[in-house]
């Protein structure tokens, strides 16, 4: 069956199966759904009103036996920035879509009565059924209730409380093959998914499989991709120690944001860190090494258990554990564990919630390193919606603006994640210009900077920046399209074998020709996309820019400033 576009209209309740115009034939993943957005979306509308669509997309190499390729995208005008928004995941759902022969599901529209829905896609089919019964309850309960309604093979994407409850800081879930969840986090896409009135779909692909044009070809070059993946010793470290290896390294570097973005370096880094963290899994009999998707070859996630040997989460990040650690100073990860745990359930974003916390704190409505303060306000406040409540799901903007805060460590209204800009500037450039508010996975600059992977580059110094994210932010619009884990990369700029292997798998895929030219075209493509769509909705070049405090601030211990001009920042749209 060939791939079709599914479309739902929850206004009047209708759907259909529609075959993939031209112009989106060619795109997976971010590309189709930015392409779709930008479209379909009026650039003014309100994110939270009946103009805006949700749109999921597998990628180019979805369901397909890929190394690596299990990243489900989601699309809309975010709630948070009001820009285009991307956001991607791990889990089963990409692989249950391409396997379904949905290219992208539309969802449109919005209820006119006050019922909340499901969704079901199986081959050839979309069903609308009301819900009732899971209304208010977490995203744990979501899975294990429709497990029981399906079987556990089936694919579920869901909402929390804060989605329903359109919390801009509210996230989508996606179910894992340990029936464990993974996050759409950036952008407060729940909240969008919330305004639709959907609780969860369900993506049920029985035995279908995706069709390859040549498999033979697509064998050779999985082969070749995967080598160069496993060899890599990025891709090593982050086997081990997981993706929070990066504490220590950070730290080190001076760039570890610390007391809200107050200094680059955190006494207690060594409690938290991933070498910590990999010991205390592996003692309580927890899984150090493990995949968020079938057919990871890196398996950078791990399986986090309490003191009890009792699962408490999977999907350990750096980011969320820096947020949540050095940003609010907490260094004990059972803590840090609990608060991961709640806000899977919840169903709001780790990195968001963590810095508003520590905006919070630096404003006095808590005190810093107050880990059960938080664990309250989570479980009490956020899950709740009381006023509190509402203030940090909403945001580290909003928790700005509502206790009077310069130090808002936020761009486009999106908050700034785990490297300090002072300290390391090329990551800067990619917060400052990304089309999607502050996101480190746009252009992950720290892949030079830090870690040496493609070449080197100073992180304290300017030379080089604007070009390093530059053309990072172009080869990760194009990776975002395949459905592959952005941890390819560091493959990709070492490797010579890596990106043509990548390229002959695609064209393998859909007995296709494409080159190298026609993927850095493709990222541009996208960019320019996406950038277009911000013009069209009221921003200007003046939004590209970071808080002035990290220009007035400097940052211990290297006392380093943001000291990037306007104008040298403009030129990263210079192409």
């Amino acid at each position: 069956m060939a791939d079709k576009i599914y479309r739902v209209n929850m206004t009047d309740l209708s759907t259909s199966i529609e075959d993939v115009p031209a112009d989106w034939a060619g795109h997976g993943g971010r590309g189709l759904t930015s392409n779709i957005v930008a479209a379909e979306v009026p650039p003014s509308c309100h994110p939270l009103g009946s103009k805006n669509k949700l749109i999921f997309a597998p990628g180019l190499l979805s369901g397909t036996a890929a190394s690596n390729s299990g990243r489900i995208s989601a699309g809309a005008k975010s709630p948070l920035t009001g820009t285009i928004k991307e956001s991607n995941s791990g889990g089963s759902s990409a692989q249950k879509l391409a396997k379904i022969g949905c290219k992208a599901l539309i969802i449109e529209g919005q209820p006119q009565d006050d019922c909340w829905y499901s969704l079901t896609l199986k081959p050839g089919e979309v069903t609308i059924s009301k819900e009732d019964d899971l209304v208010g309850k977490g995203n744990f309960a979501v899975v294990e209730s429709v497990e029981k309604r399906f079987s556990d093979k089936i694919g579920i994407i869901s909402i929390g409380q804060a989605g329903e409850m359109l919390m801009t800081g509210a996230n989508i879930s996606i179910k894992d093959p340990d029936s464990h969840l993974r996050s759409l986090g950036r952008g407060g896409l729940g909240a969008v998914m919330g305004s639709k009135k959907i609780k969860f779909i369900a993506l049920d692909a029985g035995d279908a499989k995706v069709a390859i044009a040549d498999v033979d070809a697509f064998r050779a070059a999985n082969k070749v991709f995967s080598k160069a993946l496993v060899s890599h010793p990025v891709s090593q470290a982050l086997a081990t120690y997981g993706t929070n290896v990066l504490v220590n390294i950070i730290n080190e570097s001076g760039g570890f944001p610390t007391k809200n973005f107050s200094t680059g370096q955190f006494e207690g880094h060594e409690q938290i860190s991933g070498e910590t963290m990999h010991d205390r899994i592996v003692e309580r009999g927890g899984k150090p090494k493990h995949g968020c998707h079938s057919g990871c070859v890196i398996q950078c996630s791990q399986i986090y258990n309490d003191l009890k040997g009792k699962y408490k989460t999977s999907g350990f990040e750096y980011e969320s554990i820096w947020a949540m650690g050095a940003g609010c100073t907490i260094d004990d990860l059972d803590q840090l564990a609990e608060m991961d745990h709640i806000m899977d359930d919840i169903g709001i974003d780790t990195i968001e919630t963590a810095v508003a916390f520590g905006v919070a704190m630096q404003a006095g409505v808590l005190e810093f390193a107050d880990a059960d303060e938080m664990i309250r306000i989570l479980k009490e406040e956020i899950a709740l919606g009381t006023a509190l409540g509402r203030i940090i799901g909403n945001g580290a903007g909003s928790v700005g603006r509502t206790y009077g805060m310069t130090q808002v460590p936020v761009v486009k209204n999106q908050a700034i994640p785990a490297y300090d800009p002072r300290a390391i500037k090329g990551i800067g450039i990619t917060y400052a210009t990304s089309t999607q508010g502050a996101d480190h996975t746009m252009g992950y600059t720290i892949a030079t900077e830090i870690l040496g992977a493609g070449g080197t580059a100073d992180p304290l110094a300017k030379e080089g920046q604007v070009e390093l994210s530059r053309n990072l932010q172009i080869a990760t619009a194009a990776i975002d399209s395949t459905g592959m884990c952005l941890f390819i990369a560091f493959a990709v700029l070492d490797d010579s074998t890596c990106l043509p292997a990548l390229i002959d798998m695609i064209n393998a895929r859909f007995g296709i020709n494409l080159t190298a030219d026609d993927v850095t075209n493709l990222g541009m493509s996208i960019l320019k996309t996406e950038h277009a769509f911000n013009l069209a909705a009221g921003f200007t070049n003046l939004d590209d820019r970071l808080p002035e405090f990290f220009a007035t601030n400097p940052v211990p211990p290297h006392n380093a400033v943001w000291d990037f001009t306007g104008d040298e920042i403009d030129a990263f749209w210079n192409f």
